[in-house]
Formats: structure tokens, sequence, C-alpha cells
């Protein structure tokens, strides 16, 4: 909840900061830019670290972290320290995030995760959702500083309360690994370096176009130290990526799902947004309202989602949601009812969400599971990231019409990685630390 609250709210605020730092839009941008390529890079090496060190003590060190880096951009003297510390921000967010997941994977069976994951999901929609509002509020009274302030108190909530959990906390959630997993600098580095180009390319992708050559260079610069990783993966005997996971159909098949649902929903978002009030002339405020069925089915529908995986299993249930999240971009592309297209929207996020989060999460082994929450991170960075470019793109060589539905029969190629999930709900496990047996293929 912090990480989504910061992030929506810095939206707000960037308008404030550009004024009273004298800053160019460009510069303002990077106060974005620069977290998004720090925490997108370094979520699967975060994860790697906490199933070395133990994801207690990350999830402590991160929330310090992302708290301290927080109080330092409150009291920045120039923009550019401004951007220097987001990117630090990014830096502990990427050890925070896995960690959250890791230590859900420890603390309760495979067949009990889609509660807590749906809480977990309603709270992001929850801090999502009050962003802007709790924004604008703060920034009227207090100024774009008091935003990241705001963030303090609750960093130090969240580290004294993992001290006091882990008292009473499952000992696996809580336990040192029995052996530590070497890092593999080399090959952390190249995947770290990939990720930032890849987003790097994508964001710029609005401004600059697909074809421009610092786009197709970052691209190929991408590729390329990916290419690299991947034979470096092949040679060391503990690869960043565990065979294990890498093997994993669920997984990866989870993995895609996040990542397709995630383009369409924000790409749309993205095209919705633009059209609601440069076309249809509406203030940000009556934007959001429109907006507002996608938030309630996210928030409310989310803990719903259990008893659709008891009775149906993961692939009926994710099928279900990645049908509702292509009738709900078809129903913006008609420019029909905004408010049922939202909530159409918003109830298969949740649905795709907890579903895919709940199967990766419970399908990895305990110890990999920091490695697991690290790449379904990713997807949920890289995805909206994509989405945009791409929408972005269609709306400047046609319409956004047509943006809208390219953006519906992308996300109908998710049908394709939810009919891989399981068909049936996972048998009961007798102990909630994870005596799996191994990753189910």
């Amino acid at each position: 909840m912090m990480v989504s609250l910061d992030g929506t709210v810095l939206l707000v605020a960037q308008p404030s900061l550009l004024r009273s730092m004298h800053a160019s839009v460009a510069e303002v941008q990077w106060t974005s830019t620069a977290y998004l390529l720090t925490v997108a890079a370094l979520l699967v090496v975060g994860g790697r670290l906490g199933d070395r060190w133990g994801h207690a003590r990350l999830l402590l060190v991160g929330a310090l972290g992302f708290g301290a880096s927080s109080a330092a951009i409150a009291f920045a003297p120039a923009i550019g320290w401004v951007i220097v510390w987001r990117g630090l921000q990014g830096l502990f967010g990427a050890l925070l995030q896995p960690a959250t997941l890791a230590l859900l994977r420890l603390s309760f069976p495979s067949d009990k995760l889609s509660r807590p994951v749906a809480i977990r999901t309603s709270g992001i929609g929850i801090a999502g959702a009050l962003g802007p509002l709790l924004g604008g509020v703060v920034v009227a009274q207090f100024g774009w500083r008091a935003v990241f302030v705001f963030n303090v108190p609750i960093a130090v909530f969240i580290a004294v309360a993992a001290l006091v959990v882990q008292a009473t906390a499952h000992p696996q959630a809580t336990a040192e690994p029995a052996a530590r997993p070497r890092l593999d600098l080399l090959g952390s580095a190249l995947m770290a370096g990939s990720l930032a180009l890849l987003v790097y390319a994508l964001t710029s992708v609005p401004t600059s176009g697909w074809a421009a050559p610092s786009t197709v260079l970052k691209l190929v610069g991408a590729a390329v130290l990916g290419g690299l990783l991947v034979l470096r993966e092949r040679r060391v005997a503990e690869p960043l990526l565990p065979p294990a996971v890498a093997r994993s159909g669920p997984v990866m098949a989870s993995m895609a799902l996040l990542l397709v649902i995630t383009a369409g929903l924000f790409g749309s978002l993205f095209v919705a947004s633009i059209q609601l009030q440069q076309v249809q002339g509406l203030d940000a405020l009556a934007s959001g309202v429109r907006v507002l069925p996608l938030t309630v089915l996210m928030v409310f529908g989310a803990p719903l989602v259990g008893f659709g995986l008891r009775r149906l299993g993961p692939r009926r249930t994710a099928l279900a949601g990645a049908l509702f999240v292509v009738l709900g971009i078809a129903g913006l592309a008609r420019f029909g009812p905004y408010g049922l297209a939202f909530a159409s929207l918003g109830a298969g996020f949740a649905i795709s969400m907890v579903t895919a989060t709940g199967t990766v999460v419970g399908d990895a082994p305990p110890e990999h599971a920091g490695v697991v929450g690290g790449l379904k991170q990713t997807a949920m960075n890289i995805g909206p990231t994509l989405g945009i470019a791409t929408a972005a793109t269609i709306m400047t060589v046609g319409s956004a019409v047509g943006a809208l539905w390219t953006l519906a029969a992308i996300t109908l190629l998710s049908l394709l990685p939810a009919a891989l999930l399981p068909g049936r709900p996972a048998p009961a496990e007798e102990e909630p630390t994870g005596k799996a047996s191994g990753v189910r293929g």
C-alpha cells in the first residue's frame, strides 16, 4: 500500500514540484522514470537476496530504506537530488515487494493463499484509489514535500510491525535459510541492465516512437544483455532463475498472464483518460468519478475470488477474469456506458491478479519464493509500460478507437496462458511451511 500510494500521489504532486523547483518537464518526468528503472531492474535480484538472507530481514531493510529515501526527497535542495533519491527509493522498493509475497508463501499453505493474496490486492487497490485524492489535499495544504514526509511514519510502523510479528510468526517465515544460495553478481548485473534498458525504451516510445534510433538502440541493448544472461544462466551452478522455477508451467503461465492483462488494462486506461479529459472536456475529478467502478470492483471483488478458485480452480477462474478485461476494453472502444466498462475491467483485473499471484506464490518452492515474487512484480512493472507505449503509438498514427480495439485483441491473448494454469484447486497441504515436493509442472 505504501509503494502504491507513493506512486499515485506523486503524479498529483508533479506540477507543484515543477513550479517550486523551477524544473523542466523532462526533469520532472525523470522523478518517475528513475524509480521505475531501478525497481524494475532489481526486483528479481531483491527476491534472490531475500532467499539468501531471509525475507523478514529484507522486509525490514526495505521498509526503513524506503522511509529514509522518502525523507531525503522531502528535503532535497534541487530537482537533481529528487531524481537521485527516487532512484534509491526504487532500490528499496525492489527489496520490499518480493519479501511480502515470499512471506505469504512461507506463512500459508498453498490452498489457503487466495485470501491473504486477495487482501494484498485490495490494499493495493485502496491505495491507488486514495492516491489522487490524498495527494491533491496534501499538496494543496502543505506542498509537494509533505507527500514524501508521510511515507516516513508509515515505513517506521511497517518496520516495527515486522519486528513484533517475527516473535509470533510461523517459524518458516522468519527462520534463517538452511542453505544460502550464491548470488551470481555478473548474472544479476546482466539481468538488471537488460530490464532497465527494456523499461527505459518502453517509457520513451510515447514521445520518440518505436522507430527512433534511441529507442531501437535501447531495445537492441536489452536483447543483447538478455542473450548474454541466458548464456550465463546455463553455465553457472546456481543461476539467478533456478531451473525449478524456469521449468514450472504454472509460474511461467501466470507471469505471461499478468504481463498481458496489465498491458491491456493500463494501456486502455491511458487512452480513456485522454478521451475523457481532452475530447469530452471533463476535469480530473469528473474523470476520476467515471473510473470509480473499476476501483470498487477491484477492492471489493478481490476477496471474493477465493470462492471461485475453490469451486472452479485457477484455470477457469483466470479465463473468466481475462474475458472480463477484454469485454471492458471493448466497452471503452464502443464509448458505451463507461461505468459498466470500468466495472468489467475492475472485476477482471481483480480475478486475474488474485488467481495469477496465488498460483505463482503457491507453486513456488519455499526456498525460491523471493525470486518468484520478484518475477511477478517485474511482470507487473513491464506490462503497464508496454501497454501505454502500444496505445500511444497507435493513437499517433490512428485513433483512440483503434488503440482500444488493438489492446482488446492483445488482451485476448491472455486466454492462452490462462488455459495453462492448473485445472482444479490444489489439494490441501498439512504443513504451512511448504513441505512440497517441488514445483508442479
